[in-house]
């Protein structure tokens, strides 16, 4: 039996969605909208750019899927610009939420676990999820119903916040609970950055330096420490065997 034809290639797939400008253009005819937005019907593609270039300005692709495609006579550079602006403004209104990791050890004492609480909180608060991480080390994994405790803890200091996304289970070496900001939290949070937004442009017009955004509590690799007393801890015995041999 024959074998088909394998798909063409098409480069444009790799480059992604490309806006085609003027000579670029190279289907017959385009249905064209006017530099005023007024409607000019579907045109030869030549006398289409012919009316741009008498205009000064371009012929501009905006709908290419369209039968036939759908082309604007504007001022492509103007164009690109005010693209641009709407992506940025865009981006800054968006509520992009991350995960914050939140590292705790089966040793951990209560003082330092309301501190990670603590720190929890100002994340949640912020309107990020919230990833508890217990390590176990050595023979701490024989005892997970220390490392539930703990995230019954966290659990119980977030609850006013946070919802449980995902319940305590074992990674590998680790337990781990995932937490999220409750939807009146969310609603805060894009109420602020509404409210942020505003007295950033504020600032912007009349020349005044941007309010900072608030900072947060930086939890990266704070049990490091705890690491090392581990590997002391673990290789004391072998080196005391060791020696006894000797």
């Amino acid at each position: 039996m024959a074998m088909g034809r394998p798909p063409r290639f098409d480069p444009r797939q790799q480059r992604g969605f490309q806006i085609r400008v003027n000579h670029r253009i190279r289907v017959p005819e385009v249905r064209v909208i006017g530099p005023e937005g007024e409607m000019l019907g579907v045109l030869a593609t030549h006398e289409a750019l012919k009316r741009a270039q008498e205009a000064g300005l371009d012929l501009v692709e905006v709908n290419p899927k369209a039968e036939p495609p759908v082309c604007k006579i504007l001022d492509f550079g103007k164009y690109k610009y005010e693209e641009k602006k709407k992506t940025a403004e865009a981006k800054r209104k968006q509520t992009v939420v991350e995960v914050k990791e939140v590292k705790l050890r089966p040793k951990t004492d209560d003082h330092d676990i309301a501190f990670k609480i603590k720190a929890a909180r100002r994340f949640l608060e912020a309107g990020h999820k919230v990833k508890f991480t217990v390590r176990f080390r050595g023979r701490e994994i024989t005892h997970p119903e220390k490392a539930q405790e703990q995230l019954t803890l966290v659990i119980q200091g977030t609850e006013d916040l946070a919802n449980v996304e995902t319940r305590a289970m074992m990674e590998a070496r680790t337990m781990t609970v995932m937490v999220a900001p409750k939807p009146a939290i969310m609603q805060r949070v894009a109420q602020l950055k509404t409210q942020r937004e505003k007295e950033r442009q504020l600032a912007a017009k009349e020349g005044r330096e941007l309010p900072s955004e608030p900072s947060l509590p930086d939890m990266e690799d704070d049990d490091d420490d705890d690491d090392e007393e581990d590997d002391e801890e673990e290789a004391a015995p072998a080196d005391a065997g060791a020696a006894k041999e000797g």
